[in-house]
């Protein structure tokens, strides 16, 4: 029998091209009186955060435009912004970028109106309802964070990323506009584009998913493996970028209502000790990962595997095909190897020890230990694919 189990979906999703122009009727509907941008520099100085003043501007609503948000968002990041939107007197929030500047936007939209440090929401039952209200605005097919309710956060004390989560600081409504991916640079569409992937592929195959993550993340896997390739080779074509965006929204949701896994266990790891980009920790390690789960994930990697196009009627043979294929994915888009991180070899104790404290290592669908860890991770350093 299927397990008993909650599926919430706090956000309204408005999807489609050219559909960020609802963004001022959107932001009418929440009564917005000042409302605060939250992105980074580099989407400022490619001219995108223009696409949204301008809905404001049209709107007649007050803003500010907060630029300071870091890669792998810092917990100085999200303070130091959620002390300006006090100081400006902010009423509601536009979360607009790549996962960064969405997830940092909902730690802001919890601090500004409940105050005390980041680190003090860690785990659960601690963030009450009166957040800042929130729209979000995602310019990557990757991390799916414009629906998800959780929000990683890098500890800089600790050099180790946490999670606050609750349904509180989700997203109003999440405006996904695959039009606003059309500029990202291929290393980027890659490295996101698997990112989404490995969401996916985790939310499906968490030990503790359910029927709908299932299912979301099962048709995710479809959208992106079939398009990666076009939309990295060929970034003006719009229905390879359609097609992206939708398998990270799916992804998404997927993810947030199972869990994710081992591969995010490590890749956070990784992130927390290197600051490397968590898409290209994630592309580096899924296959490795992959190939380790496959004795308890034998029936759902096949199912992943004709999802993606493989043409094989015995699970495991299709299993294993379906690993290869990612593989020859990661290297026909250009991801690099672990070895590109400058990553050291004596660390592996370090960041395998920090994998197994997170949070989701209970969520692999084979169990897995610290010394389990440092195989993945030299696995990863001496045999790149």
């Amino acid at each position: 029998m299927i397990k008993p189990f909650d599926f919430a979906l706090p956000t309204n999703i408005k999807y489609g091209v050219g559909i960020v122009k609802t963004l001022g009727e959107e932001l009418r509907l929440l009564a917005a009186q000042k409302v605060m941008i939250i992105t980074d520099k580099g989407l400022v100085n490619a001219g995108l955060v223009k696409k949204i003043t301008e809905e404001i501007e049209r709107a007649g609503i007050s803003y500010i435009v907060y630029d300071e948000i870091e890669a792998n968002p810092k917990d100085y990041n999200v303070e130091a912004c959620a002390e300006k939107a006090k100081e400006e007197l902010i009423d509601t929030i536009v979360a607009f970028g790549g996962g960064s500047p969405i997830d940092a936007a909902k730690a802001v939209a919890v601090l500004s109106r409940q105050g005390g440090k980041v680190k003090d929401y860690q785990g659960k039952g601690k963030i009450k309802d009166n957040c800042l209200p929130m729209i979000t605005i995602p310019t990557t097919a990757g991390t799916g964070s414009e629906v998800t309710f959780s929000s990683v956060i890098t500890d800089t004390n600790e050099k180790f990323k946490f999670t606050i989560k609750s349904t509180a600081i989700a997203a109003k409504t999440a405006i996904i506009d695959p039009e606003l991916t059309l500029t990202v640079p291929p290393g980027i569409t890659a490295a996101t584009g698997i990112d989404a992937l490995t969401h996916a592929i985790e939310g499906y195959t968490a030990n503790c998913t359910e029927p709908i993550a299932e299912a979301v993340g099962l048709y995710a896997v479809e959208y992106i493996a079939q398009n990666i390739v076009v939309a990295v080779k060929n970034g003006e074509n719009i229905v390879a970028r359609d097609k992206m965006m939708m398998g990270s929204l799916l992804a998404g949701l997927s993810f947030s209502h199972a869990d994710v896994a081992s591969v995010h266990c490590m890749a956070e790891a990784l992130g927390s000790i290197y600051d490397a980009p968590h898409g290209i920790c994630n592309a580096i390690l899924l296959p490795y990962v992959m190939e380790y789960n496959l004795p308890s994930a034998e029936y759902k990697y096949a199912r992943i595997a004709r999802a993606m196009g493989i043409e094989e009627e015995n699970d495991f043979k299709a299993a294993v095909k379906g690993i290869e294929h990612i593989k020859k994915l990661s290297k026909e888009i250009g991801l690099p190897g672990i070895k590109s991180l400058n990553v050291n070899p004596d660390d592996f104790e370090l960041l395998a020890g920090m994998s197994v404290k997170n949070g989701s290592n209970e969520s692999n669908p084979r169990k897995i230990t610290k010394d389990g860890y440092v195989e993945l991770f030299n696995a990863a350093y001496n045999n790149p694919y």
